[in-house]
């Protein structure tokens, strides 16, 4: 690409011109442009409210789902915090050890929804709601305007509600509240944080332009036939954000490129990506050069990179699960050794567990059998990854291979104004989900963890 279009692209996106891409709807989404000089305005505000909940609590938990949930979780594991935790799965064994763990007159709690309507987070919302005695002192709501959850939090007396911009979708809301404001809570300085966001957006306007060159690279590696995106380590876990970020932006219409956190950059299908994080605040310039450059890379893709048109399967099948009124048992489905005989690149295998998030290691076994292919190995915790790579699972190139992965899920634990509980819920998402991918014909089996070989 010349000199001259490449300057073409940077300057069609910062005119907000929608067919740079489809010519749909992206317009409409482009407010991420401007979050960080708009978030630099309420940090005074922001540092405020922080100081005085610290003040106070000793803990935050996060209640939200992907875009909700994936950018504090990485600022959280960025900056070390001990403070902020991030709650992100329906498995009982989590519900029950957050009860255990928390001293729950020392939380504040923070429930996270662009919609104000996520199951998970209105679940989470309800029974922590519960355990305190509905003192809304402790909760603070992060969603956007007129939502659902404003208006349950404005009755329930919340102690603060942030208003998100309703031109972002949620994989580029890390630099909006649903990020800023954990990140506050957590003690990261916002200064210093927004200063470098902003440095980035004003270097991604001009000819040495870091997103810009990130988005071609990207672009032209799937256009070449080098769709995984190996993005390489590093200790604050950056590419479980990137992860969706790109998976959900790029995977539709059968095209797409396939995030690979952590995997190794050799191979045929494989480009390397690499994160820039030195310092810890490098992350608010990451951040911003990650979104740019899967912006640039959506438009060489030719797909609206915005939308997420396949994410409502796995929600609408799990809703039809649910009102049954059957609890899916989850039994072994397919044969693993049949599916890894067939695997070879350009094919991924994604590994999709329904778990117990602390039993996580006991994946390796299945992932190094899965290595053992040639091919790519994903992994995601469900039912987080349904809101971060279920779009490119379903919408992307039919070339992944899934494992669906489940546990024992042991007691039930009854959600608040539900007929069903977290047990349930978990195993109607697997149960949906699995049958979404099966009739989109691809390729899937179920195991128990531990039973797999």
């Amino acid at each position: 690409m010349a000199v001259a279009s490449q300057q073409e692209l940077v300057e069609r996106i910062w005119e907000r011109d929608p067919t740079l891409w489809t010519g749909d709807d992206e317009d409409k989404w482009l407010g991420w442009l401007d979050e960080p000089k708009r978030m630099q305005e309420r940090v005074g505000d922001l540092t405020r409210f922080a100081e005085e909940a610290r003040a106070e609590f000793t803990t935050f938990v996060l209640l939200g789902m992907g875009g909700s949930s994936l950018a504090p979780e990485v600022l959280k594991q960025t900056f070390g915090s001990n403070s902020l935790h991030v709650l992100d799965t329906t498995h009982p064994a989590m519900i029950r050890h957050s009860l255990e763990s928390l001293e729950l007159e020392k939380t504040l709690f923070i429930a996270a929804s662009k919609s104000g309507t996520t199951l998970e987070t209105t679940s989470h919302t309800n029974f922590f709601w519960e355990q305190t005695g509905g003192n809304g002192h402790q909760f603070v709501a992060i969603t956007d305007p007129g939502s659902s959850l404003e208006n349950h939090a404005r009755q329930r007396g919340f102690r603060a509600i942030f208003a998100g911009e309703p031109t972002i979708g949620g994989r580029y809301s890390a630099l909006s509240p649903f990020g800023i404001v954990p990140a506050a809570l957590a003690g990261i300085d916002l200064e210093r944080l927004l200063a470098n966001a902003v440095r980035m957006a004003d270097a991604c306007r001009g000819d040495a332009n870091p997103g810009l060159q990130l988005g071609l690279q990207l672009g032209e590696g799937w256009r070449e036939g080098r769709d995984k995106v190996a993005i390489n380590p590093n200790p604050g876990g950056f590419g479980l954000w990137a992860e969706q970020l790109i998976a959900e932006s790029t995977g539709k219409q059968g095209k797409g490129l396939v995030p690979a956190p952590d995997e190794a950059p050799e191979g045929p299908d494989r480009q390397a990506a690499a994160v820039e994080i030195v310092d810890p605040y490098d992350i608010g310039a990451e951040f911003f050069r990650w979104e740019f450059a899967v912006a640039i890379a959506g438009s060489i893709l030719e797909i609206n990179p915005f939308d997420q048109p396949n994410v409502q399967a796995a929600k609408d099948k799990t809703k039809e699960v649910l009102a049954s009124g059957t609890d899916p048992q989850l039994e072994p489905e397919g044969s693993l050794d049949e599916l890894l005989a067939h695997a070879e690149p350009p094919n991924y295998v994604a590994i999709q567990a329904f778990i117990d998030p602390a039993r996580e290691r006991e994946l390796q076994s299945l992932i190094d059998r899965a290595h053992e292919t040639g091919c790519v190995v994903t992994r995601g915790l469900g039912p987080r990854y349904l809101h971060s790579t279920g779009q490119l699972h379903k919408g992307g190139p039919p070339t992944g291979l899934f494992v669906q992965v489940v546990d024992d899920y042991g007691a039930e634990i009854p959600i608040p104004n539900e007929p069903f509980g977290f047990g349930r819920l978990i195993r109607a998402q697997a149960e949906g989900d699995f049958q979404s991918l099966k009739e989109r014909g691809r390729s899937i089996v179920r195991v128990r963890l531990g039973e797999e070989t």
